[in-house]
Formats: structure tokens, C-alpha cells, sequence
């Protein structure tokens, strides 16, 4: 079929940016309209996390758009969890089999790579660029430059990756039959630094992302390639203990020297980072349909999730690899791929939405309680044994790229069920190494 020629895309963030360069390798002529000013040439983290975790379904894209190879100079391996209790005392935990790894990387790092190649593929990339209005029946943005004038684009196709907030999608709010749901869970975040050593070096394991889990509320830090790591508290917003108790210099020294005291000697800028970097929501966006005539939506804007499975990126990048095979399967007949794609995707984002609220419980809580620990213990034994049947769910959604995320909660549930019934056995902290493993996995066929 005959491709469509001009496609306007909104928003230059991660996925805007590489879905660009997708379509501009097909051929056609794209668009890209960001509100903010050239992140390259000014910073604009802006309270946002400054470093992501990559692993398989966003490494797949980025080696069909050929980026692999500079991405991968980027990139930082954490092969495991490192939990801190308030003593000091440090416990491992693999993500997956020896080898397997998620991948720190900058935020802004990716992004400016991702633009530089957009524009080398031909995309012309519009900054300072405010969406106003979408008409969906003639495929025409309204936007507007800075102060400018009020100034119209049409194209034969819109996509919207323009982020949990997007202008796309409030449009799209307008019309009939459009449902959505926004949902801001009860805590923020605040990003916090641990600086590299006085010879350079770092103060943590770099190959791992450390928890300091309290359990309604814990701290992370990712290393990033200056052998500094950047820190992130996760704390509610109100309560006996949240931000809106924290007032002064003592309450923030009280708050890291009794929750996280291994901390101190190697933050020395807490109060400084605390007072003078924001603190930002955590929001989950649901809506459907994601198409209006020739306009879509994708990443963010129509599946916003909270970052605790680290797949906010990542199911953002599968959108893109997703869309293009389909372009591929239906020789680039937007008729057949838009509602396709809707209609593919929604169950997955469903699902990796639902996984990641509930992995913030595992992270915050779970990962410093001794039955956990030891069902982690028999999943590994399980899955060392019979590798191509008992696959853990962290293991099936971050590693197993090819399974949809759909796939994997349907499974991991199943998995659930059965390791309930194992924990429930007596003695079980004692025997668990007797147990009759094969069994337990024939009930994954029955």
C-alpha cells in the first residue's frame, strides 16, 4: 500500500524520539513538536529521575534502529538488588540467572542520543512548541512557538508521545467515548546524590541497585558512570512519617540517621539535596481508545505507570518496535495497524501497570522478610532445575523480551498460586531444600 507521506509527532522524550526514527527510516517525512527547549543544550530534569533501568524489551529496539552499540557504552549492569537493613548489613539478591542484568542509564543521556540520530535520519525536531488543540478530522495540531502566533500542521498521521500529561490525549478527553483514569498513589519522590570517592571511586557496589526498604517507604540508588549514584526516597506525602513532617536540618538528619545511617557518612550533601531538589508525584494513567481517526497515542500518554518494575521506559520502547512490526505485517496500511495496535497493546499495558504497583510493596517491604527471602530461595532452585518451565514473574517481564507482559502476569499468578500452597508447608523454613521440586513444576500443566 501506498504510504502516507507527513506524520506529526508530539513530544521528543524518550519515545517520541525513537519512534521517529523508526518512521523516518520507512521514509517518511516526520515532524516532531516539543514544548520545552533543546534538553541538549539545558538541563531540564526537572524533578524527573535522572537515571532509568534498561533492560531486554528496550534493548531490542534500540538494536533495530541500530543504537545498540552506542547505547551500550552508556550503560551500567546491576545484576542484583543489594537490600541495607538499619544496621548496615547488606543481602544480595540475583535479578535473574549469572549473566542477567538491567542496566542503569541517564535519563538525558539516551534522550540526547536518540535525538541526534532522529535528526541524522531526517527528522526535523521543533522546540518551544505548545500543542493547544488537535482537529481529528482533518489531522491538524495547533501549536503555538514561545509567545507566537497560533499556528496549524497537518499531517496524514498523528502519534502522541507527549507524556503523562500530553496535550494529545486532553484532547482526546473532549470527544465521545473516551474513558480515563488518572490515579496518584500516596507518595513522592525526591531525588538525593551520593558523590564519588575522593579517588574517584565508588562508595557502593556498582553493579548493583541498592533498597534501603522500611516498609511503607524506602530509599534506591543507581550508580551512574561518573561513579556517582543517584539517590531516590520514595516517602508518603502525609503520615507520622512523610515529607509534610519533615520541617527543618534536624528533621532531616533525624530522618536518614534513624531509617538509612549508612547513608550519612557517604551523602554528605543530604540537607542541601533534600531542601533544594523538588519533590515530585507518582501517577498511574489509564485511557482507551488510543486512536481518533488517523491520531494515536502512545508511552505515557496512554499508559503512564509508577517506575517501581522499571518498565515505564521500556514498555514505552516496545510501544515502538510493536507499531513498526506492525506497519511491517500490514505493508504500512495505517487502517489495519492503528486498531491493531490498540487493541494489542492495551492488555499489556494493563498488566505491566498492575505489576509495577505491586512490586513497590515487594521493594519497600517483602525484600526484608524472611519468607519472601526464602521463596526467592526455592523460585531460584526451581528455575535452576527446570529453566524452560519455571521462569520467576521479575524474570519473565524483565528478561524474556518475546513474552508479552500480558503473557507473563497470567503465568506469574499461576506461579503464585502454587508457591502459596509450598510456603504453607510445615516446617518449610527447615525442609525446603528436601522438596519434591518436580512435582511442584508438573503443576504448572495441570
Amino acid at each position: 500500500m501506498k504510504k502516507s507521506q507527513s506524520i506529526t509527532i508530539a513530544g521528543a522524550g524518550l519515545v517520541g524520539s525513537l519512534i521517529s526514527i523508526y518512521l523516518a527510516k520507512r521514509g517518511y517525512a516526520v515532524n516532531v513538536f516539543e514544548k520545552r527547549p533543546d534538553m541538549r543544550t539545558k538541563s531540564l530534569d526537572g524533578g524527573r529521575s535522572i537515571n532509568l533501568a534498561l533492560s531486554n524489551r528496550g534493548w531490542w529496539p534500540l538494536k533495530e534502529v541500530g543504537l545498540e552499540s552506542a547505547v551500550m557504552d552508556m550503560v551500567i549492569p546491576m545484576t542484583g538488588r543489594m537490600m541495607h537493613d538499619t544496621s548496615g548489613i547488606l543481602t544480595f539478591q540475583p535479578y535473574g540467572k549469572e549473566g542477567q542484568a538491567i542496566n542503569s542509564i541517564s535519563r538525558g543521556g539516551l534522550n540526547a542520543l536518540l535525538m541526534n540520530e532522529a535528526e541524522k535520519e531526517g527528522v526535523q525536531i521543533h522546540f518551544n512548541c505548545s500543542i493547544h488543540h488537535v482537529d481529528f478530522d482533518t489531522s491538524t495540531i495547533s501549536y503555538q512557538r514561545s509567545n507566537g502566533p497560533l499556528t496549524q500542521q497537518q499531517a496524514d498521521i498523528i502519534i502522541g508521545s507527549d507524556g503523562a500529561f500530553s496535550a494529545i490525549r486532553k484532547s482526546m478527553q473532549l470527544t465521545d467515548r473516551f474513558n480515563y483514569s488518572q490515579h496518584y498513589i500516596e507518595h513522592g519522590y525526591k531525588e538525593l546524590t551520593i558523590p564519588a570517592g575522593k579517588n574517584g571511586e565508588y562508595l557502593l557496589d556498582k553493579h548493583s541497585l541498592h533498597i534501603w526498604p522500611r516498609g511503607n517507604y524506602m530509599l534506591i540508588a543507581l550508580p551512574n558512570k561518573d561513579a556517582s549514584f543517584t539517590c531516590t526516597l520514595f516517602f508518603p506525602y502525609e503520615g507520622p512519617h512523610s515529607f509534610e513532617k519533615i520541617n527543618s536540618d534536624k528533621d532531616i538528619l533525624d530522618l536518614f540517621g534513624r531509617d538509612f545511617p549508612d547513608t550519612l557518612s557517604i551523602i554528605p550533601s543530604v540537607v542541601d539535596d533534600y531542601k533544594n531538589n523538588p519533590t515530585s508525584s507518582l501517577v498511574t494513567v489509564k485511557c482507551y481508545p488510543w486512536v481518533k481517526n488517523k491520531t494515536l497515542i502512545m508511552g505515557d500518554a496512554s499508559h503512564a505507570i509508577v517506575p517501581f518494575y522499571g518498565q515505564g521506559m521500556n514498555s514505552g520502547f516496545e510501544d515502538c518496535r510493536v507499531l513498526n512490526a506492525l506497519l511491517d505485517t500490514f505493508d504500512d496500511n495505517w487502517n489495519e495497524v492503528l486498531p491493531t495496535f490498540q487493541q494489542e497493546r492495551k492488555p499489556d499495558a494493563d498488566a505491566i501497570s498492575h505489576l509495577a504497583l505491586q512490586n513497590f510493596i515487594e521493594m519497600r517491604d517483602l525484600v526484608g522478610d524472611e519468607s519472601f527471602l526464602l521463596r526467592k530461595k526455592i523460585e531460584a532452585k526451581l528455575q535452576e532445575r527446570y529453566p524452560d518451565k519455571w521462569v520467576p514473574l521479575y524474570s519473565m517481564v524483565t528478561f524474556r523480551e518475546s513474552l508479552r507482559y500480558s503473557q507473563a502476569l497470567e503465568k506469574g499468578l499461576q506461579q503464585k498460586k502454587i508457591m502459596d500452597e509450598v510456603m504453607n508447608t510445615p516446617g518449610i523454613e527447615k525442609n525446603w531444600e528436601q522438596l519434591d521440586l518436580e512435582n511442584i513444576v508438573i503443576q504448572l500443566e495441570q
